[in-house]
């Protein structure tokens, strides 16, 4: 009976092309809504929740288990009611955390999240990528605010400035927008456009540069991440039913990813998907609100 089950598990993931790894149980980590890995630490995963909370960042392995400096583990040892509130950001506010990204050794952390696209305080926090075996405070670098180049009404008369996916890529933050079918902010619109950020200010608004637009996503944009070598972004479009990676290879030139010929693969009951990234050059990790993460192997986009 054992071998039977193990047998079926082994061929339903040979199928579906995806598996789950671990369930987070850290209570604080309530609504997680993006992950990156660390360039800089070994098995080392970045996740945020997105709003309603203290501007705190989470470390934790591969198998979800969370970071905690050995001098705090007896403080936050979860028998005594307190858990780890993870890594603070000093001087930061969380309002709507959706997305991170990584440059080298420096975490970006996106403030962009805007349900009803009216918001004028959007921007980014780069932050020097703390040791998340020694730290439990950190200070940002910077404050980036940011403004789409086409909006020119706080709301405008079609809701896509709302965005929960940002990446990087040759040095520069890039960022997907979430569209709106129309002001019902649960109604999806498959499609999405591509901007970069060019300059960085601190005390005047950075204007995010329009690059393309790509259309018939099959949900709404939630997620992306940039290939360790950059050879591709990926990224996760939502409807109500499903969740879809979609893989778009490196331009010959320039930076319109959305311009290629994309492959897809469809998530099989994997909720509310929010969160992706490369674990390796050969697998992705997905991470949805309920506190799952799931293991996808770029093979999948060959077929």
């Amino acid at each position: 009976m054992i071998i039977r089950l193990v047998s079926a598990l082994g061929l339903a993931t040979l199928l579906f092309g995806q598996t789950k790894i671990c369930t987070i149980k850290h209570p604080p980590i309530n609504e997680q809504s993006a992950i990156v890995k660390s360039l800089t630490y070994e098995d080392v995963y970045w996740v945020c929740n997105d709003s309603g909370g203290e501007p705190y960042i989470f470390a934790l392995n591969s198998a979800g288990k969370i970071i905690v400096p050995d001098y705090l583990k007896r403080r936050y040892d979860g028998q005594n009611g307190k858990h780890y509130p993870g890594i603070e950001l000093s001087g930061a506010v969380l309002n709507d955390w959706e997305s991170m990204a990584i440059l080298n050794d420096t975490l970006v952390i996106a403030d962009v999240g805007n349900n009803g696209n009216a918001r004028r305080d959007l921007g980014v926090y780069l932050v020097p990528e703390p040791n998340p075996h020694a730290s439990s405070q950190i200070r940002p670098l910077a404050w980036y605010p940011v403004r789409f180049e086409d909006q020119d009404k706080f709301p405008p008369a079609k809701w896509e400035y709302d965005c929960e996916a940002v990446f990087t890529f040759k040095g520069k933050i890039y960022f997907l927008t979430k569209h709106r079918a129309d002001r019902n902010i649960r109604t999806p619109a498959p499609a999405t456009k591509l901007y970069r950020m060019d300059t960085r200010h601190t005390t005047q608004v950075n204007v995010l540069k329009y690059i393309s637009r790509k259309e018939d996503l099959g949900g709404w944009v939630t997620a992306a991440d940039m290939a360790p070598d950059g050879s591709a972004l990926v990224l996760l479009a939502q409807n109500p039913l499903a969740s879809t990676i979609w893989y778009f290879p490196q331009p010959k030139s320039g930076d319109d990813f959305l311009s290629q010929s994309p492959r897809t693969f469809n998530l099989i009951k994997a909720d509310q998907a929010e969160g992706i990234c490369f674990k390796n050059a050969k697998t992705l990790i997905i991470t949805n609100e309920q506190r799952d993460w799931f293991e996808v192997p770029l093979s999948v986009f060959s077929k």
